[in-house]
């Protein structure tokens, strides 16, 4: 059964907070809840335990156009395609509420610095959300992006801030629509504080898509990569009897994503349409950092997938109790199963 609950508008963090790793911090575990701070995350982990962590950094990834009939548009670049193409989200300037309801095959959007975006098909086909798009641009699209776009921003955030501010300290390689935002509070300072504590900390990447699905929608498909080294460490980690802990979803999906039959996490790139839930629980990850999603997000079934649908729900009880704070720039949870 997926977690129930009512987020009330007061309780959606409308801008960054002043310190990243000051925001709070609730652990949920088999038998309590208690609540702290992000930068008092080593108390609960223990030497040994390994950390995995999103190397992908946050793309410019919204960029204004304009249709052929004159109307304005925003466009949310999603995913880059083998092909070359882009999966994108077309949507209205004015009140970026949802995508456009009528985009068609063939349209041709103009973008800034006289780049042209056209309309392939749908994607996946059968609905219209999300548009298979062919953008004619000399050089890397996140370069163009870099120059002209803004990162995405929905309408609980009421003001734009800068990209910089949508970036996580692992960052490194360009690729998400949106942020991993699990990782929004680490901290230079904090990473050496798990280190010197004994903690484990390994790279992944994977590049994430827009989270605007509709209710019921699955996530997407989304390019991966586990490293060879971090395959390693996850199967000494599990054999020593330590915790691997993902911080988000992103690195959760990517790390069940890599395990083979018989258990092993072995190196693995490529794309990933793995959804876990109740009838897909986790085989590798056993402990979580994340923050609050909506009510309704597919994010809620991976979650459970982890940590079980009595602890998630137990979490999510205390936080709307404890006037916690969600989305990007919110507050963060610690599940201990």
């Amino acid at each position: 059964m997926m977690t129930t609950f009512a987020l009330p508008l007061r309780l959606q963090a409308t801008k960054p907070p002043p310190v990243r790793d000051a925001v709070r911090l609730l652990v949920a575990d088999r038998s309590s809840v208690e609540h702290s701070r992000f930068d008092r995350l080593g108390n609960y982990l223990t030497p040994g335990d390994l950390l995995v962590v999103n190397t992908s950094a946050t793309l410019a990834a919204a960029i204004d156009g304009t249709r052929a009939d004159a109307q304005p548009v925003t466009v949310h670049f999603a995913t880059e395609l083998d092909d070359g193409t882009w999966v994108v989200e077309i949507r209205p300037r004015a009140d970026p509420t949802g995508p456009i309801p009528d985009a068609t095959i063939g349209e041709v959007i103009d973008l800034p610095d006289g780049v042209r975006l056209q309309v392939e098909r749908a994607h996946p086909t059968g609905q219209n959300r999300l548009w298979r798009s062919r953008i004619a641009v000399e050089g890397p699209i996140a370069a163009y992006l870099a120059r002209n776009g803004r990162p995405i921003r929905y309408g609980y955030i009421p003001r734009a801030y800068p990209l910089a501010q949508y970036q996580t300290v692992f960052a490194r390689e360009p690729g998400s629509a949106e942020m991993p935002s699990a990782g929004r509070p680490f901290t230079a300072e904090l990473v050496v504080q798990l280190i010197t504590r004994g903690v484990v900390i390994a790279p992944i990447t994977l590049h994430t898509g827009v989270s605007s699905q509709d209710p019921g929608e699955p996530p997407q498909p989304e390019r991966f990569r586990v490293p060879e080294t971090t395959a390693r460490l996850l199967n000494l980690t599990r054999a020593a009897g330590s915790r691997v802990v993902a911080v988000g979803t992103t690195v959760t999906r990517a790390l069940e994503s890599a395990v083979g039959r018989d258990g092993t996490v072995r190196e693995r790139s490529g794309w990933t349409d793995l959804v876990l839930g109740a009838d897909h629980p986790a085989r590798v990850v056993n402990a979580l950092i994340t923050g609050w999603h909506a009510p309704g997000a597919s994010h809620l079934e991976l979650l459970q997938a982890v940590a079980g649908t009595g602890l998630l729900q137990r979490a999510y009880d205390a936080a709307l109790a404890a006037n916690y704070l969600w989305h990007e720039f919110g507050d963060s949870c610690l599940l201990l199963p």
